[in-house]
């Protein structure tokens, strides 16, 4: 009897996934268990496995295909028997659509409308020979101005350079010898214009940020600690284990992990989350960190963080960034974390504010570590190097109180990192 294989749910979130590519094509033999396609999740694009062995006998949902959690993407039956495929993949529910085009449109966040009155985009003046299209006046008064037709793009008929495009391309820049930057940088546009889909994983990180501005009260707290013992610390140790057998490397960021999971275990009053008529306390840290990937954010969770050491947290935070950026994390490896850190330090910001990630109750910016003229403890005016530590916090769980004595305890940890290694 025929089977069909249906869109499944592959993260709690998830409301429809992508089909990326197909592994196999109509006709071919499945064995149960065998993977038959790519599908993209709101997280991340992961394999789909076949429950049911036979003839792949029709792909209902071809790849580029948006289909909701349990809609029908392929039929897998016997080879001879006959088949139903005339229903078409499922559709997003349009209770569905419309709360998504209502959330769109809230204050704050964008509106579906454009914010302000648009014109079509010109016509390429370039045919399909990569001729350009220009009047003899326009390419007379191009020469004139040492402005280079090819930046241009017309407005006459057929997408045509007239004399009003050169003059305006002269006015923006695009004369080699008299525009912005001296010639020095390519003039033109910076990219094609056009709307690009959102992917799954995007719609999502809208959703779930809309979804945290509006309904946490979030506030903000911000220390600057000395990074000086970390960063002197971090240098001694990577010295030494260039000597072991198999080299590697802490990073500052290690050092940020793991000093943060011993804060929560002794303030564990961070680590919790509103659950409407109660709080629930979690009784580990399920340690989420950022990792930025093509699609988006996605976050990683370091499992009972409190019980690890700095290089095991080390290790797993290697292993997880990278498969992250593989797009191979399963579902369990970037759910149900009940702290995060985000780090833009790397890409030099000094400091910044991050949004709650619900139904966590905090999350921790973390800022590049900054060379600066400190005083020290003898009113002495020396070179330092300072890192700024910024707390969000859901104040429907956490107060000012406990936020402050958790980063009380992460600026001792950071300050007299030996501690760590304990």
């Amino acid at each position: 009897m025929a089977k069909d294989v249906t869109m499944p749910l592959l993260s709690p979130s998830m409301t429809e996934g992508t089909v990326v590519k197909w592994l196999k094509k109509e006709g071919d033999a499945v064995k149960s268990g065998e993977i038959i396609a790519e599908v993209e999740t709101d997280k991340a694009t992961m394999d789909l496995e076949a429950f049911d062995s036979g003839i792949l006998r029709k792909i209902t949902a071809p790849a580029g295909s948006k289909v909701t959690v349990n809609g029908r993407i392929a039929i897998i039956g016997t080879k001879d028997e006959a088949i139903d495929a005339s229903a078409a993949p499922a559709a997003a529910p349009a209770a569905e659509k419309k709360e998504e085009a209502k959330a769109a449109s809230a204050p704050g966040t964008g509106s579906a409308s454009a914010p302000y009155p648009t014109s079509p985009a010109p016509a390429p003046a370039s045919s399909g020979s990569n001729r350009l299209k220009a009047s003899p006046l326009a390419k007379k008064v191009a020469a004139e101005l040492s402005v280079p037709l090819a930046n241009l793009s017309g407005t006459g008929p057929g997408g045509r350079i007239v004399k009003r495009d050169v003059l305006a391309g002269q006015a923006n820049g695009s004369s080699r010898a008299g525009g912005a930057g001296w010639g020095l940088h390519a003039s033109g546009p910076i990219a094609k214009e056009e709307k690009i889909p959102l992917s799954n994983m995007r719609q999502t990180i809208a959703r779930r940020l809309l979804e945290s501005k509006t309904t946490i009260p979030h506030f903000y707290l911000e220390i600057e600690v000395d990074a000086a013992p970390m960063v002197e610390l971090r240098a001694s140790l990577n010295k030494g284990f260039e000597k072991l057998p198999k080299p590697f490397k802490l990073s500052l960021n290690d050092f940020i992990l793991k000093a943060t999971a011993e804060a929560i275990r002794r303030v564990p009053g961070i680590n919790c989350s509103f659950a409407g008529d109660s709080i629930q306390q979690y009784a580990s840290v399920q340690l989420a960190f950022a990792v930025a990937i093509p699609q988006g954010l996605i976050t990683p969770v370091i499992r009972d963080a409190q019980d690890k050491t700095l290089k095991a947290i080390s290790d797993e935070a290697k292993a997880l960034a990278a498969r992250a950026k593989e797009g191979k994390l399963k579902p369990e490896e970037y759910t149900t974390g009940t702290f995060t850190i985000s780090n833009l330090g790397m890409y030099g910001i000094d400091r910044f504010s991050a949004i709650v990630n619900p139904p966590q109750a905090g999350i921790l910016a973390v800022g590049n570590v900054v060379k600066k003229a400190v005083v020290n403890d003898a009113d002495q005016i020396v070179p330092g190097q300072r890192l700024s530590l910024t707390l969000s916090c859901d104040h429907r769980v956490v107060d000012g109180a406990v936020g402050a004595s958790f980063l009380q305890e992460l600026r001792a940890l950071v300050e007299s990192p030996a501690l760590l290694l304990l």
